[in-house]
């Protein structure tokens, strides 16, 4: 109902300011799509990159690996992948915090810690690969360690916040 009602206020509108408002639909189609077709082997590559990641074991040996420095560290070690895979895959984060929260609790400090890491952090590599191809640039010299970094604040903050 409240979408019918949006559409019916843009036509309205657009009729009152004389915009040939579906010429203006169309355009805007059509550099969606130009848009898309941009972005499109980035795309494919990042993740491919993390399903190759995934299958070839490759994560669950740098987690074992990475495991004593983390215990130190004060994280749990349940977490070391979810917090390795959120700045590469949302979808794959997302089913991980899933995981994480039927097998410790919802109210379990892991799914607690786990769910802010979620809603303070970004899928760096995923947003970075997609606007950069849509924008068109080609200097990425500080973007990505900028973005790291502020995925490892959100970390950070995490821990700070939810002893």
């Amino acid at each position: 109902m409240i979408l019918c009602c949006f559409v019916l206020l843009c036509l309205a509108v657009g009729a009152w300011k004389r915009v040939p408002v579906y010429d203006r639909f169309a355009e805007g189609a059509k550099d969606g799509l130009r848009t898309a077709v941009q972005i499109l082997p980035g795309l494919m590559v990042m993740l491919s990159c993390i399903r190759a990641m995934e299958a070839s074991g490759l994560m669950a040996a740098f987690c074992s690996f990475m495991q004593p420095v983390t215990e130190r560290m004060g994280i749990p070690s349940a977490l070391v992948p979810f917090m390795l895979l959120r700045p590469l895959s949302g979808s794959g984060a997302l089913a991980m915090l899933k995981q994480l929260m039927e097998t410790h609790g919802p109210d379990s400090r892991i799914s607690l810690l786990a769910g802010v890491m979620m809603g303070s952090s970004e899928t760096v590599f995923y947003t970075v690969s997609v606007y950069l191809a849509a924008a068109g640039v080609k200097k990425t010299r500080h973007i990505l360690p900028c973005a790291l970094l502020s995925c490892l604040a959100g970390y950070a903050g995490a821990f700070w916040f939810c002893p």
